[in-house]
This record gives C-alpha cells, sequence and structure tokens, in this order.
C-alpha cells in the first residue's frame, strides 16, 4: 500500500527509498523465522549503519546524518513496517546517543560519537529499575566518586539489547539515597568494563528477535570523563531523552499497524465468501477504513510533533500524544486485522498474530500508556490546552 510521505528534501526522498528497498528484500523475507527462533540480527545494525541511517538525527561533523527528526521518524516508521525488532532497535539506539549529544562536551562528542553513530556501535540505554520503573526518580543504582572516578553498583532492568550493546548510556545515584531526582547523573560505560554483566533475556511474548534484559554492576570502575552532563543532571537529561525517545515508538508503532492493515487489505481482496471477496462486505470494509483512517492519523501526530522539535520549540506533550495515540491504535489495528484474517489469523502461517503480540509491547515501553495521560494532563493543569 502506498503511504504518503511528508519529505523536506530529494536527500530524504532518497533515504526513504533506500530504507524501503531494504525493508522488502533484507528484512521482511527473514522477519517470522527469526522472530520465532529468536535470532537477534547483529549485523542488520551494522547493514543499517554503513546506509547512514544509524545517526540521521545528529550533526554531520560527527557522523550524523544532518536530518530534521521528522524524516528521521519516517525510517523508523518504515523500518518497523519490516520487522519491529529493528525499527524498535535503531530507536533506542538513537536515544542511547542523545544524552551525549546533548549534553556531552566537545572531547567527548569528538572522541565517541562518530562511531556511534557510524554503525559499529550499538548503544542501549539504561533507566528502568525492578523496583522503579515509572518512577524513574527511584532508581537505587548508586556511582560513588572515587580518585579519578566513579565506581557503579546496582542492576538496570528491561534493558534494550541489554547483554548485547557495545556501550551503555547508563543513570545512577551519585547524591543522598533520598536526594530523589535531584540526586541523579549520567554515564557513559562501554561494554567491556570489569564488574558489567547482564542477566539472562527476558521470556517475552513477541519481539524475541530484540533481546531484554537486565544489566548489573559490580563494583564497575569509569573514569570521570565518563560523566555526561554535570553531577546531579541526569534526571533532566532522562527525560529530555525520552521526549524524543516517544516519538521512536511511536513511529514503530505506525509502522506494525501499517504493516497489519497491508496483510489485511490484501487477504480482504483475496478471500472469498459468498461468492464475494470479504473486502466487499460493510463489516470488513468498514473496519478496514477505520484501521487506515487511525493510522493516518497517528502517523499526522508523530510528524507534528517532530515539527515542533525541529523548529526548537516544546513537543513533549505532543510527543506523550503521539506514543498515546499511536500505540493504542497499533493495539486495535493489529487485533482488528487478526480478526479479518479469521482463524487463520490466529494461527503462525500468517504474520498478524506476530504484529499483534508486539503491538502489545509498545504500550508498556518508554513510559506505559497510563503514564503519557499523566505527562499530557500534566501539561494541561501547567499550561492549558
Amino acid at each position: 500500500m502506498t503511504v504518503e510521505r511528508m519529505l523536506h528534501t530529494p536527500e530524504a526522498e532518497q533515504l526513504l527509498d533506500l530504507t524501503g528497498e531494504i525493508v522488502d528484500k533484507e528484512l521482511a523475507p527473514r522477519a517470522s523465522q527469526d522472530e520465532e527462533e529468536g535470532v537477534f540480527p547483529r549485523e542488520v545494525f551494522r547493514v543499517l549503519g554503513g546506509a547512514g541511517l544509524l545517526g540521521l538525527p545528529y550533526p554531520g561533523e560527527y557522523g550524523g546524518g544532518d536530518q530534521p527528526y521528522g524524516v528521521y521518524l519516517q525510517v523508523v516508521e518504515e523500518l518497523a513496517r519490516g520487522w519491529l525488532a529493528v525499527g524498535l532497535g535503531v530507536s533506542v539506539h538513537t536515544l542511547s546517543c542523545y544524552p551525549l549529544a546533548a549534553f556531552g562536551s566537545e572531547e567527548q562528542k569528538a572522541a565517541l560519537l562518530p562511531a556511534m553513530l557510524g554503525g559499529d556501535l550499538l548503544g542501549a540505554y539504561c533507566l528502568s529499575e525492578t523496583a522503579s520503573g515509572s518512577d524513574a526518580a527511584a532508581m537505587t543504582t548508586r556511582a560513588e566518586p572515587v580518585e579519578g572516578g566513579y565506581r557503579l553498583n546496582g542492576a538496570k532492568a528491561w534493558i534494550t539489547h541489554g547483554g548485547e550493546a557495545d556501550y551503555y548510556s547508563l543513570f545512577a545515584r551519585t547524591g543522598a539515597p533520598d536526594s530523589g531526582a535531584r540526586g541523579i547523573s549520567c554515564f557513559h560505560v562501554p561494554d567491556g568494563t570489569p564488574g558489567l554483566g547482564s542477566a539472562p533475556p527476558e521470556r517475552k511474548m513477541g519481539m524475541r528477535s530484540s533481546p531484554t534484559a537486565g544489566v548489573l554492576l559490580d563494583d564497575v570502575g569509569i573514569g570521570a570523563d565518563a560523566l555526561i552532563g554535570e553531577e546531579g543532571q541526569g534526571f533532566g537529561i532522562a527525560l529530555s531523552a525520552l521526549d524524543s525517545g516517544r516519538l521512536g515508538i511511536a513511529a514503530c508503532a505506525v509502522g506494525v499497524a501499517q504493516a497489519a492493515l497491508d496483510a489485511a487489505v490484501a487477504y480482504s481482496r483475496e478471500r472469498r465468501q459468498f461468492g464475494s471477496a470479504i473486502g466487499d462486505f460493510q463489516g470488513v470494509g468498514f473496519m478496514l477504513a477505520d484501521m487506515a483512517t487511525q493510522i493516518a492519523a497517528s502517523r499526522a501526530l508523530y510528524l507534528s510533533a517532530a515539527a515542533l522539535r525541529d523548529a526548537g520549540r516544546p513537543f513533549g506533550r505532543q510527543a506523550a500524544m503521539a506514543k498515546l495515540m499511536a500505540t493504542d491504535t497499533a493495539m486495535r489495528v493489529t487485533t482488528d486485522a487478526v480478526q479479518v484474517f479469521g482463524g487463520y489469523g490466529y494461527t503462525r502461517d500468517f504474520p498478524v498474530e506476530r504484529y499483534m503480540r508486539e503491538a502489545k509491547v509498545l504500550q508498556i515501553v518508554e513510559g506505559t500508556n497510563q503514564v503519557q495521560r499523566l505527562v499530557i494532563s500534566r501539561h494541561l493543569a501547567k499550561e492549558g490546552s
């Protein structure tokens, strides 16, 4: 199905054409089997990095693509249409680059960003803990100052690329245990640092090709130059990063929903009952119309939020709205796609059951949709409508 693009330049058109080619030739044909077997496609991220797709919204001087955020998000959507594990992986990697790109020193950027943006390295974002998921300010992982740097102890939970990442953008408490949001700092921790380990991957209902695991820190020694920004600035960095990351999740959700709609439309044309294609019956045709409308509205909402970000204007409320609407839409659309397929939709012979399982996690990651409603309502109480 042809999707209307919101493009800025011929270069953006070429990037999306390239992404679509990679999706159709490299990702979509292998997604179902690799998901079934739980294969993590690490080499795909190197291919995407070589194609210039891992650093799109970051400055060219550090190896990024100098692209508007709206263009980057459309690339993420297209990747998620072919394989959510890859689209989400690119979104998480981009999120992991954000603290250093936005708050790092010039020396840190020059030393680290080119490899992070060029595809040689894959990142992870370490904020959540077992007892402090939505309440990130309650984290207990500590970074104790020592001579020449810090010593990290604790554990992070639900980390995408945990155990597979080449570096971790990690948040830990440098203040007193009761210091709340004010006592959190951000660090760049390379894989292979002594004392850094990971728990076994979580056994998930979907997204089996995207490893999610706890990250364990046992007297992990890092230098003072691993601190990103200033001590105590970490919580602000985390919230700022999540505003952008939520738009990545919204784009992933639209991609999954689009894949489900494409499959449902194609099936509705082929499947015949009572002498007609099932898509000719209003019960199915109206369902498809609602699915297409919800997807288009969700896409417009994330692109609208991205336009605010690109213009340097506040976009946190709109990012929460986009994440909320797009992921709820993905859940509805994938559920309806299974219904269009009938009994076949409940089998693994068709991809819509996988899309339905994958859509569920998007309502949870990077802030549950209940948290998004809280964010939106707080903005309304403070700013009005």
